[in-house]
This record gives structure tokens, sequence and C-alpha cells, in this order.
């Protein structure tokens, strides 16, 4: 009995405990970079009480400190200017030596699925430009990049998972592209080490990147919040209703033949298409897709080619009861299906055809073209073959339970906690964040929340207000939405006053109006190092900024529009300026012509006499003509409050 004790007692203890050993963050280990020239923080867990002393081969002296009650020590470690690679010791009860530091610049990198997207991109169906030559060239052994385990908190934790890796070309392919494209910049122009931390999480919103206290003082959240705060509380309970509920799915999502089970209800549908807009409003989970192909005889015996259309999200298909292919891993919910049936499996006459679609979250089904979907043979084109659009039968296999825990990343502070607070008090230059598509809807809030999402990151911090630069998202359809894309662009604009010492990448110009993960990443990250290389780095000898509104006088009926960052003059792409509105006195707004006068922008409308209000761009998939001198794109914008 006391031995079963003393194991219950180790097993509750904090991780400083266990044997006594020093235990440290996952990026606090071998090949980190350090940020140079100041008091780094280095941090453990070790026994409570014991002295811990820490150094660097660049110097005798070491610093010490003593393990709390809790086991945890920090010590702020002084670092030389860039150079390596270095040596760090720890030393308390027993001795820890970490390899190959570096010492140079180190930056935050940070947002939804545009920062997550890797260098070596999603498919065909969502490539990065040029990636199999950037991957090749990615020769850069100065350049640590490390990539934060996506993860879901309730409350601040203290500890993330990942690695550093050296840039090569073995490593960066599966690392953040805008991520890479930013330090590779800073790179070249410093000639430092440069160590990127990336901690993204795709389809996310700045709340969940928020701690709970300062959202709780925005007041509109606290609902939210306070359901987190259950969560908290009632954690264990809840995570073992769910880890039954997830082998309960692990065990549908193996089973290879359950289309055949008796209990199944098979009704019918028109594929392609999401089958939420099909009689399943609400659905997430396994569907069984079925239908009978009379194969003719000539194609017996032969290779068949089976393409399926993109398939939301992930499918097993089999024929005559074998599987013939599948995309169970990965980022392929965009991609378009390419089988190929062998010919062991095609036979004259009934053949049958069924495909397992998994959805995981949001639409699902095989929701592509009908022209997409079709069966042919693979010496062929799809226009001989048979034609799969159509009637399918269908049956609901499984429902996908929903988590008692909700590990949704979208609630709010659940990412700061998990993949950023662990990282704090690491010594950083400064933060790049690409995100706003999952706020469009909410530009009025975004005007508040984005400003205190970077207050909140620098207070936590304490290292005043370090450089913060953000991407503008680029024009997108964002199923039809006319305004309201724009509206968060101009909050994130608005940012640039409402938060100090940062910047903004515009991307007007390098968008894909039918893709919302444009495939120019280089140019995103190069635009977001201008501002680096400027505004941190004082290099002023160049561009960083395309115009940015900064105002506008009436004239009679017209408007002059002025603006920063006209480096060279103001410049239009195209036979002619483009996107200008004008606001008539009742509120509505008209098309304008637009005219640049020097270093402003006059612009008129016949159909408003007595202009209140101007705006540029202000739709979702307009990609503008105004540029400075230096080729850079001047951001949309609006004069009228947002709402």
């Amino acid at each position: 009995m006391t031995k079963l004790f003393a194991l219950l007692g180790l097993a509750l203890a904090p991780a400083g405990y266990a044997a006594a050993q020093v235990k440290l963050p996952a990026f606090i280990t071998d090949s980190m970079v350090l940020q140079q020239a100041t008091n780094a923080p280095i941090w453990g867990w070790s026994t409570p009480g014991q002295t811990v002393s820490v150094s660097g081969s660049w110097s005798s002296k070491a610093v010490t400190g003593v393990a709390g009650k809790d086991g945890k020590w920090m010590v702020k470690l002084p670092t030389p200017k860039a150079g390596g690679p270095y040596e760090v010791t720890i030393k308390a009860n027993e001795t820890k030596t970490l390899h190959g530091i570096l010492i140079g610049e180190v930056w935050i990198c940070s947002g939804q699925s545009n920062m997550e997207m890797p260098v070596q991109g999603w498919g065909a169906g969502t490539p990065i430009q040029n990636s199999a030559t950037e991957i090749a060239d990615a020769n850069y052994p100065s350049i640590r990049m490390f990539t934060v385990d996506k993860a879901v908190g309730f409350a601040p934790q203290e500890d993330v998972k990942g690695s550093w890796a050296t840039c090569a070309p073995t490593t960066v392919g599966s690392f953040s592209a805008t991520a890479y494209f930013f330090g590779r910049q800073l790179y070249q122009q410093l000639h430092v080490p440069i160590g990127l931390i990336h901690t993204s999480w795709g389809g996310t919103i700045a709340e969940a990147w928020t701690s709970a206290p300062a959202l709780r003082g925005m007041q509109d959240f606290n609902k939210d919040l306070d359901r987190v705060d259950s969560i908290r509380h009632h954690l264990k309970a809840m995570q073992l209703q769910d880890s039954i509920h997830a082998a309960g799915w692990q065990r549908a999502l193996a089973d290879r033949s359950d289309y055949n089970a008796p209990s199944l209800q098979w009704a019918t549908m028109q594929v392609p298409g999401y089958w939420e807009s099909l009689g399943q409003p609400s659905l997430d989970g396994i569907v069984w897709f079925k239908r009978t192909v009379d194969i003719p005889a000539t194609w017996a015996g032969k290779d068949l080619k089976l393409d399926l259309g993109p398939i939301d999200d992930r499918d097993i298909t089999y024929f005559n009861g074998q599987p013939i292919d599948s995309t169970m891993q990965g980022f392929t919910w965009m991609a378009e299906r390419h089988y190929r049936i062998p010919a062991s499996l095609v036979k004259a006459g009934s053949n049958t055809l069924v495909v397992k679609v998994i959805d995981d979250g949001g639409n699902g089904g095989m929701y592509g073209k009908p022209s997409q979907l079709a069966l042919y043979p693979a010496d062929q084109q799809p226009g001989a073959g048979i034609a799969l659009g159509g009637t399918w039968q269908y049956a609901v296999a499984k429902v996908k339970p929903q988590p008692a825990v909700g590990n949704s990343p979208n609630q709010p502070s659940v990412l700061y906690n998990a993949m950023i607070a662990p990282l704090v008090p690491y010594a950083i230059k400064g933060a790049i964040w690409y995100q706003g598509e999952a706020n469009v809807g909410r530009a009025a809030q975004y005007t508040r929340l984005f400003p205190l999402m970077i207050k909140d990151w620098r207070n936590h911090w304490q290292e005043g207000n370090f450089p913060f630069y953000f991407v503008q998202i680029a024009p997108f359809g964002y199923g039809g939405d006319s305004t309201q894309a724009a509206a968060l662009r101009d909050a994130q604009r608005r940012t640039l006053k409402l938060a100090p010492n940062t910047g903004m990448a515009v991307t007007m110009d390098i968008g894909e109006t039918g893709n919302i993960h444009p495939a120019d990443k280089q140019d995103v990250g190069k635009r977001l190092a201008l501002w680096a290389l400027n505004k941190t780095y004082r290099k002023t000898d160049g561009v960083y900024s395309g115009p940015l509104y900064s105002g506008f006088e009436v004239k009679g009926n017209e408007v002059v529009v002025s603006f920063t960052n006209t480096d060279g003059g103001l410049s239009v792409v195209g036979d002619k300026l483009k996107d200008f509105e004008l606001q008539d006195a009742d509120g509505s707004w008209k098309p304008a012509q637009a005219s640049i006068s020097g270093e402003q922008v006059t612009v008129t409308s016949p159909d408003v006499k007595a202009p209140k209000g101007v705006r540029y761009a202000f739709y979702a998939t307009a990609q503008g003509t105004l540029f400075n001198g230096k080729g850079l794109p001047a951001s949309s914008f609006t004069s009228e409050a947002l709402k």
C-alpha cells in the first residue's frame, strides 16, 4: 500500500518532480536560435529548491536561479551579437548541454491557413508557385525553423510539441511558406542567423489566439469564455467520455465492409453536390455512396480510370468490394480524385462502385462538376467512358460524435493557451501574422479585437511594443460576398493607427479571386520583410509599403484623396484607375471616375453632387489598379465607419 501511494504521488506531481531530472521546453533544445544582444529567458523544471546554473560557451559567466515549489526555474542569459554555433550548459542535479545553438534574430510566425500553407503546397489545387525549385534551393543552414504542433488548451499550457529543423531541401517543404520566404529575405539582407517559430492553424479566428483575461475586458466573448472555463473544471470526466466516442469513430473509419450491413438505410442523392444542400443539412460523419455500373464486354479484363472530382474531406473507394485507392491522410478536400482500377477487378456486365466519404466538419460530399465524374478505359479519354454524375444510392454509416470537451480551435483563448502561452517569454524580435479570413463578416469587431490581440501578446512577453507585421487578406469571392471581406481588409488597415509599431503587407495584386490560398507566397514574405528591414532594422534605403489612405477633402463635387507611402509618386496599372466610388448624401455608393494628381487622387461622379465619402476597391474580389512608383499596390479603403 505504501508503494501504491508513492507511485500515485509521483504520477500526480508536476513534471519537474519526475526522477528529479532537468526538463526543458521543446523549443529550448539543440539547434535553437536565441535572440542576439539581449537577456534571453531560459527556463525549465527540476527539483523544488534546486539551484540551477546556465551558461553559454560564448562567455565564462553563468547565471543562476532556484526552482520554485512547482519545480519551475528561470534565468536570463545575456547573449552576444549574432554568431555561432555555440553550446548552452544547464547544471542542476544533472548537467545538460545543448549543441548547435545560433545567436541571431527570432520571429514568431502565426495565423491561419495562409500562414500554415507549406512551401510544398497542398497538392495540385493549392500550389506554391515554383515550389520544386524553391525547395531544391533552400540551403540555408543559418535559418532554423520550429513548427508548433496544433493543440487546444482550456487553460494556459507550459509546453508545446515540436522541434527545431535546419533549413534544407529535406526540411523546408513542410514548413510555412510565408514564414520561410520572410526569413529568407531577412537572412539575405542581414546576414545573421534567423529563427522562425511557426505556430498557426488553418481556418481559425483571432479571438482563439487571444488570452481570456484580455478578451474578458472586451465583453464580446464572455458566454463562450464561460463555456471554456466550464470545460476546464470538468475536463477529466469529459475527456473520458470523448475517448469512448473517439474509439467508436476510429472503428467506423477502419471498417471496410459495413456498406453491406443490414442496418443501413439506403436512399438516393444526386451526385455531385454537398450533401448539406441535398437532404443532410447538418451531417458530419461517414456516408457510403454506391452505384451499379454496367461495363461493356470490350472493357472486361482491362485497366480502367476512375475520376470522381473533389471530395470533402476524405474517401476510400472500392470496386467490386475491393479497395482501389484512398485519400485518408493530408489536406485533400479540394483535390480531384483520379484512381486506377486494376484489370483483375473489371468484369463485363454489372459492377459495383462504392465510395466511403468521411466528412470531418463543415461541408461534405462528392461536390465537383458532373463532367469530373467518369469511368473509362485507361488508354482512352474521359469522354469515351461512362458518365457517373446523377443518381447514387447513399447511406449514413456513422455520425461523427461531437466532442464534449469541444476540441474545436475556434473557441476564444484556446489557441493562445496551447500554442502561444507556452512560448512566452522566449526572447523574440517580433511577430508576423497572416489571418483574417475566418473573421470576415465581423469587421467592426475586428477593429477592436485585432489591436487587443497585439497588445495582449506584447503584455505577456514584456518586451515592449515589439514589431508586429501582418498580411492584409487577399481578394477572394467568399461565396458571393460583396463588401464584408473588403471591410475586414479595412479593419486591418485601421489597426496600423490603433496599434503602434505595426506594419501591413498589402496583397491586392497577388491574390487569386477563386482560391483563398494564393500561390504567390514569395511576395507575401518579401513584403513583410520590407516592413521589418525598414522599420525594425533601419534599412531605410528602400520602399516598404504601397499607398495607404490618409484622408480626403471635398472640393465642390470632387473629392481629393490623400495617401502616405507614395514613393516615386502614384501610378496606375492598366489603362485607367478603377474601383473608386463616392458616397452620396443619402449614404448610397455610386461608381466614380478617378485620376492621379501628383500624390493625390481626384474622384468625381456625375451621379453624386455633394459627396460625403469615398472608397476604393471595396468589394471582395476587387484587385485594384492604384500603385506607388515603386510597384507596390495601394490598400483598399473606405472613409465610412465600419459596421
